[in-house]
């Protein structure tokens, strides 16, 4: 099975570099051009169309043919979004930047893309230096831009068989998870939360009318939100995943496509509420933790969590919510967090996807959980 990642660092661009960027994002917006003009957006068509066009570009016949295939995408998703009745502006590149499969080489710690009649340079540093080293990795493409040098890096795994299940529940404030070999795990997120609130506090304080301003202010600070969010995501997404290796473990994430609906203005919500509900990263999380299961050899499966917190996870009865998240089973008595009991009942769902039968299903909570008020982890 081949999977796989992305790679990226910081550099500091030269002339050369910045001249490269500036063609190939022209020759883009020529080929999105052509694309509508002609109404094409085939890859074997526009090839055909804007090839003679773009020969008075003196570059590489290889930017040429990875601008064209940028411009496909780009206009395939143009033109979907026509056919669906969404009113969109004629796509158009505004960004340098610079996307292609061919031509490059890395050798002594150091990216060389041909130009012309000469061959620009980028130095990689440590951390991609030693991801590189590892003998099995392609380095499939690189997408560059005026600040950054990505790596697109694949191998070839082999995936692991299952035997047992892990399944992970996303909230706002935090991340459950639930397991065979452990009591259930609680990561914590309040600090996203907020931060997020901090920052939008402070946002809503700028009264310069100005357009210039503002959006270097609110770039300063969403950059800054966005760079300290991630960093825990990618550490709890990280541990998360070793759990699941370490016990060769299926991961059971929540369907949870369509869920910004229901915090559309209209829908007799608060501003303050919606912001908030729309600021949440689940999405961010769920990827992180696809992408580094499946470089481990990890499967992931998302299925859909309806009643996953109104069930009981050990009778299937339904739950009289409490305060404090607390819920008890109107049959059973059974007493758990909202939470641990949602994490429970994805991972008993989850156990389809395990080649061989897990034995006493029934009694997962019971047996995972044993008292009802011990604290979680």
């Amino acid at each position: 099975m081949k999977v796989m990642k992305c790679v990226q660092q910081q550099y500091v661009s030269t002339p050369a570099i910045d001249k490269l960027l500036e063609t190939f994002r022209c020759m883009i917006n020529d080929c999105i051009r052509i694309g509508i003009e002609e109404n094409i957006s085939s890859m074997k068509r526009l090839s055909s169309k804007c090839y003679p066009y773009l020969k008075h570009y003196d570059v590489s016949s290889r930017y040429k043919l990875c601008a064209i295939t940028r411009a496909s995408g780009i206009l395939k998703n143009y033109y979907n979004f026509i056919r669906k009745g969404k009113k969109v502006k004629v796509p158009y590149v505004f960004k340098p930047q610079l996307v292609t499969c061919y031509g490059f080489k890395i050798n002594n710690g150091k990216l060389l893309l041909p130009k012309f009649s000469e061959k620009i340079e980028i130095p990689l540093n440590n951390y991609v230096r030693r991801i590189l080293a590892v003998s099995n990795l392609n380095v499939k493409s690189i997408t560059l831009t005026p600040k950054t040098l990505s790596l697109s890096i694949a191998k070839e795994v082999d995936p692991i068989k299952p035997e047992g299940v892990i399944g992970v529940d996303c909230n706002l404030a935090n991340v459950t998870t639930a397991s065979l070999s452990d009591k259930p795990v609680r990561y914590d997120f309040s600090k996203i939360v907020s931060m997020k609130s901090k920052y939008r506090d402070v946002k809503s304080h700028l009264k310069r009318n100005d357009v210039k301003i503002m959006r270097r202010f609110y770039g300063k600070y969403g950059r800054l939100e966005k760079a300290k969010a991630k960093w825990i995501l990618h550490n709890t997404s990280k541990k998360l995943v070793e759990q699941a290796k370490q016990d060769k473990s299926v991961i059971i994430m929540e369907d949870l496509n369509g869920i910004r609906k229901l915090y559309h203005k209209g829908n007799f919500q608060g501003r303050w509420y919606r912001g908030l509900m729309n600021g949440w990263m689940f999405r961010e999380f769920q990827r992180q933790v696809e992408y580094k299961a499946k470089w481990e050899g990890l499967p992931v499966h998302y299925i859909n969590p309806k009643n996953s917190s109104a069930r009981c996870s050990k009778c299937g009865h339904k739950m009289l919510s409490k305060e404090n998240r607390q819920q008890t089973c109107t049959k059973c008595n059974f007493h758990v967090d909202r939470d641990v009991n949602a994490s429970l009942n994805l991972m008993k769902r989850g156990m389809r996807f395990v080649p061989t039968a897990l034995q006493g299903e029934g009694m997962v909570a019971e047996s995972i959980i044993g008292n009802p008020h011990t604290r979680l982890k």
